[in-house]
């Protein structure tokens, strides 16, 4: 017998649990669906949210060919030879065929290549899912050519009503009288996946013994404590678990970040995941309180990759603690986001003529760069000139933070601006 998660697969979009904001009335992919225009696109969000049964759902709702591939098993040749069956099965006045390619993050700059030509000239309507950040997974070529969707988390709501439905329409769990007595472990363990809800209540079937069940927080938590193998800890709690481990890196707590990194790795969490991770927390949370941090995270990184698993671990755990032991600072975080807003805000301000290139013999002509002050001809490689738009002169995006490094960088910077006598050469 196929899985719950299988049996309860929803074939039409008012059968689709959640992603409202995607599929809900007048919401991008329903309008792009009941047009019949469909453009390539990713879709981006955690395990069990629905990714692949929509995609699933749009072909037979458009009634066009549908073909799939899994990135963890599909090479270049798999590519093309799809490609291939794509064409042949293209006829005029036809919609053009959709290639399905999960964990699409997975595919290497190779695999993803191969799939450009075939994007480009419509020979498919390419749909990507993946759990990873596309910007830093697909090639920017592709990424170019594809929207990118964003599913959440399934709600409360959402699994209730998930729950609802298995229990009175699946042909196995309708068997028998179900109340929800209680739910809170229930939702936590579920935590927004509609895959592991539905693990979780055929776990429940299958161990119960009489007509009616009863479900409390006390019989789901013992139930997952007897069958871990049942559920699926490849992605337990994922998004709060690494949260967690972020948050007590920023809060300075190394032995709750290794709690929580070991809590990770215990799980089968991807080692790269985490190694990115730490990475992105070195830039945005210990920043330039200890340049070194960044240093060190990428260092970890590209360790991992050398020495595999599981002595990877270990420069994991150097990494994190080293990283939860640093001073912190977010001020350029904060400051790249700032000027981002002004950006957005004040749009785009004119380049001063003195710093912009004068490749041409015009441009020398309209006095394109020719006030410029070479920094290097004068003491301390400083000289004061303007470098900010016109609009945006004295506006400060940079606000340093009270730690050593920061106070040093300051001080050093303030003195400089006192030097700007030109030397001679």
């Amino acid at each position: 017998m196929q899985p719950l998660a299988e049996r309860l697969r929803p074939h039409n979009l008012n059968d689709y649990c959640g992603q409202q904001h995607l599929v809900g009335p007048n919401a991008v992919l329903r309008r792009m669906i009941e047009s019949g225009r469909l453009t390539s696109f990713i879709l981006w969000g955690p395990p069990g949210v629905g990714k692949t049964t929509l995609a699933k759902i749009i072909a037979t709702t458009l009634e066009v060919p549908f073909y799939t591939l899994s990135a963890v098993t599909s090479g270049v040749k798999d590519v093309r030879d799809v490609i291939e069956k794509a064409k042949q099965s293209t006829f005029f006045n036809t919609s053009r065929p959709i290639l399905f390619i999960d964990e699409i993050h997975r595919f290497s700059k190779s695999q993803q290549d191969s799939l450009l030509g075939a994007v480009e000239e419509g020979v498919v309507t390419l749909i990507g899912a993946t759990t990873e950040n596309p910007s830093f997974e697909i090639i920017t070529p592709l990424l170019s050519r594809m929207q990118v969707y964003v599913l959440k988390p399934l709600s409360d709501e959402d699994l209730l009503q998930l729950v609802q439905r298995a229990t009175q329409k699946d042909s196995e769990l309708k068997k028998v009288n179900w109340e929800l007595q209680e739910t809170t472990a229930l939702l936590r363990y579920a935590g927004g996946d509609a895959r592991k809800m539905l693990n979780i209540l055929e776990l429940i079937y299958s161990a119960a013994t009489e007509k009616d069940i009863v479900v409390t927080d006390k019989i789901v938590t013992d139930r997952l404590q007897q069958n871990p193998m049942q559920y699926d800890k490849d992605g337990e709690l994922h998004y709060d678990i690494i949260s967690a481990f972020i948050k007590s890196i920023r809060g300075s707590d190394p032995d709750a970040a290794i709690y929580w990194l070991a809590r990770m790795i215990q799980g089968g969490e991807d080692p790269k995941f985490i190694a990115r991770r730490l990475v992105i927390s070195a830039s945005e949370d210990i920043g330039l309180a200890n340049p070194n941090a960044l240093l060190l995270a990428n260092a970890c990184f590209d360790t991992l990759q050398k020495v595999g698993w599981p002595e990877g671990r270990i420069p994991l755990a150097e990494a994190t603690i080293y990283l939860a032991t640093s001073p912190k600072s977010n001020s350029a975080y904060l400051a790249i986001d700032e000027a981002l807003t002004y950006v957005q805000t004040t749009g785009n301000l004119p380049v001063p003529l003195h710093l912009r290139n004068a490749p041409t013999k015009l441009m020398k002509q309209l006095n394109y760069g020719t006030t410029y002050k070479y920094a290097h001809d004068y003491p301390n490689h400083y000289v004061k000139q303007q470098y900010l738009p016109d609009a945006a002169i004295n506006t400060q995006f940079w606000h340093p933070q009270n730690n050593a490094a920061e106070h040093n960088q300051t001080e050093r910077w303030l003195a400089m601006k006192g030097e700007n006598k030109k030397t001679d050469i």
